[in-house]
């Protein structure tokens, strides 16, 4: 992801995310920290006929990675592009050399909760109210990498067609 991706994404943001909607300065503060040798991010978008269609974060910090956001639009939901870029995040949390990912997810949200689990996180707790203003609870998943050097990235699967993901 890169600044001029920013408005396609804030777009994304407000149909997906109504309530809880990510502003331009919180895009923008991640970006700052995705770039060079000091880089603690890493922001990704996909991108179908041109118009970005996905995107996704995730902030590294000593050996613990944090995803910050996964996001499909609807029109793509459901083809696998959840799973590239979370696969994308994990190649980057190996990068990073991160030995565990953490990320919070809302209860209500089975679907991103299925995919999670098919990359290995497991539950290990709530934050009661995480999401606001509708007050809806977040589950806690963790994901341990292997300490044999082994990767992040989980399953393989095969990239949906003309679906790019871009750094």
């Amino acid at each position: 992801m890169r600044w001029w991706d920013i408005d396609p994404v804030l777009e994304l943001e407000k149909d997906l995310f109504p309530e809880d909607t990510w502003s331009r300065g919180m895009f923008w503060s991640e970006l700052a920290h995705a770039r060079g040798p000091a880089a603690t991010r890493r922001y990704v978008v996909a991108e179908a006929e041109g118009r970005i269609v996905g995107y996704a974060g995730l902030v590294a910090a000593g050996d613990q990675g944090d995803i910050q956001t996964i996001a499909v639009a609807r029109s793509h939901q459901g083809t696998g592009l959840g799973g590239r870029l979370l696969a994308e995040l994990l190649r980057a949390a190996t990068a990073f050399e991160c030995h565990e990912v953490m990320l919070e997810c809302r209860v209500d949200n089975v679907r991103a909760q299925k995919l999670y689990e098919r990359f290995g996180f497991e539950p290990i707790g709530f934050r009661r109210g995480y999401y606001q203003p509708g007050n809806v609870d977040a589950l806690v998943m963790r994901l341990t990498t292997a300490s044999d050097g082994g990767s992040a990235a989980g399953p393989s699967s095969d990239p949906e067609q003309g679906t790019e993901i871009n750094g």
